[in-house]
């Protein structure tokens, strides 16, 4: 009897929970069997570790094979574990050396020439394995992702007979080439493209610097969307360790992950047909949706009281508490969820209630039945409400004027006045605790009266209240980040809840 163990990494969410292939081989009839809850491509891989094996010269074993995936309670599902599994039969028959396995950890599929393909959810594994000080042996299609983690290491090979020429070591296998990740920059829709607007701009440089909720109301055609769509060029670029996790979120879906934009934050915008499934994630194998997928960026939900009821009230939680948990029969997975909700819509039906050319011929019921679409706890987590009125007509044909500023110059003073948050809490203004709320938002005695009377006569949550304070100290931040909120950066922060 012969037993050899290999490890590899399944995928729970963007989780990575280690595997350990244990491989027995024993007398009786010749067979494989694989234990362990496997799923159906999981099983299949006794047939595709055989031909594999047999395809790249080496002897498959006339005996019986146990292949065990510790820990049994844990789903295994896809191709991943195939060539962790051949390389367990081979050095339990004592092809290859068995110590070379002990500090490496294997993924990739097995194709039947015994050729390597490549898996999702390659970038949460390694992460997980350099959290463990192992090596890991990847398929060349994963190079690319693999490439973006600097201090593992990780080695790309492209059939079995490599790797297993690896271990015996009669050659090398070369690491991802990480001269190929280039340097990110912006080359997005800049604000320069927008034509007046200076309160709109004013809110969306507000929500750069706090990483605020923002709700734009207007007729058509006003530029709700080229506004938002400009947001992420005007947000600071991602810090290593957001940016490999918001590129984990990415594996686990199966997309490719490109090394030109792997520093740009996402722009997630679903049509208003999507689904709550859609938005938050699910299915039988959960996986993650589109506010997990806007993780560290934004998401854009153009023409809001057209999104059903339903799925806009799934955002509820997740925009208070940064993260989504999806719960199935066998398996419970948990996304993060830290975006900043930018939101559009009509002031009614028709599109032009309030507008100076007065077509508006909703009647005030059907407004009010449209407005009623959103539901009050969702327009509670909003941090800014602002109109975008129609621009005349005259001023998009004249120069611009000196308001009328480019993405770079307005990140630059985001990232500015985003530095005294940090200095502070070490987080951005919207994610700030009540207890840091109150020792950064200090108010003097006049100021606190005025305050106080004002959310009276607005009749705001206790939830508004703390979120009006929030943006509050980021426009003091931008302010030249003024230790005490004067009434003035009060004042400008209610304006946005009239809403």
């Amino acid at each position: 009897m012969s037993l050899a163990v290999t490890l590899s990494r399944a995928q729970e969410g963007v989780a990575a929970p280690q595997v350990m292939v244990e491989v027995h081989l024993s007398g009786g009839l010749p067979g494989t069997n694989i234990v362990g809850l496997p799923e159906a491509a999981v099983r299949e891989a006794r047939d595709r570790v055989r031909v594999a094996i047999q395809n790249t010269a080496f002897e498959y074993p006339n005996r019986r094979v146990t292949v065990n995936l510790a820990p049994a309670e844990l789903p295994k599902d896809g191709g991943r574990f195939d060539l962790a599994i051949a390389l367990g039969i081979l050095a339990a028959g004592g092809q290859v050396p068995r110590e070379k396995l002990d500090d490496c950890e294997f993924l990739g599929e097995l194709a039947l020439s015994g050729a390597l393909r490549g898996v999702s959810g390659v970038l949460p594994a390694l992460l997980r394995a350099r959290a463990r000080g192992r090596r890991v042996v990847v398929p060349r299609a994963n190079a690319a992702e693999a490439a973006l983690i600097s201090d593992v290491d990780v080695r790309v090979a492209d059939t079995l007979a490599e790797v297993c020429g690896w271990l015996r070591g009669a050659q090398e296998l070369a690491p991802p080439d990480a001269s190929s990740v280039p340097v990110d920059t912006y080359h997005g829709p800049d604000l320069i493209d927008v034509r007046g607007q200076l309160q709109a701009r004013r809110a969306l440089e507000i929500t750069a610097t706090g990483g605020h909720h923002l709700l734009l109301v207007g007729p058509p055609g006003t530029g709700k969307t080229m506004l938002a769509e400009r947001l992420p060029g005007i947000l600071p670029p991602l810090t290593e360790s957001e940016a490999l996790e918001t590129c984990a979120i990415l594996s686990v879906t199966g997309q490719p992950v490109d090394p030109k934009h792997w520093r740009r934050r996402p722009f997630r915008a679903p049509h208003h047909t999507a689904s709550a499934v859609a938005l938050v994630g699910g299915g039988s194998n959960p996986r993650p949706g589109e506010i997990s997928l806007a993780h560290n960026g934004v998401l854009f939900l153009d023409e809001l009281p057209e999104h059903s009821r339903h799925a806009l009230d799934v955002l509820r939680e997740p925009l208070e508490s940064g993260r989504i948990v999806i719960s199935r029969a066998t398996r419970q997975s948990t996304f993060p969820a830290q975006f900043q909700l930018v939101a559009a819509m009509n002031p009614c039906p028709c599109g032009y209630a309030g507008d100076s050319g007065e077509r508006c011929q909703c009647t005030p019921d059907q407004r009010q039945r449209y407005r009623s679409r959103i539901s009050g706890p969702l327009l509670d987590r909003i941090d800014l409400s602002v109109e975008v009125p129609r621009v005349p007509v005259a001023d998009l044909g004249t120069p611009r004027s000196i308001y009328d500023e480019d993405s770079a110059t307005v990140r630059a003073r985001v990232m500015k006045a985003r530095q005294h948050a940090l200095m502070r809490a070490g987080r951005p203004n919207a994610e700030i605790s009540t207890r840091e709320l109150e020792r950064d938002c200090a108010l003097g005695p006049a100021e606190r009266q005025w305050f106080n009377a004002a959310l009276e006569r607005l009749n705001l949550s206790a939830r508004a209240y703390h979120r009006t304070l929030r943006v509050a100290r980021t426009i003091a931040d931008l302010d030249g980040g003024a230790a005490v909120l004067d009434r003035t950066h009060l004042a400008e922060a209610l304006q946005y809840r009239r809403f």
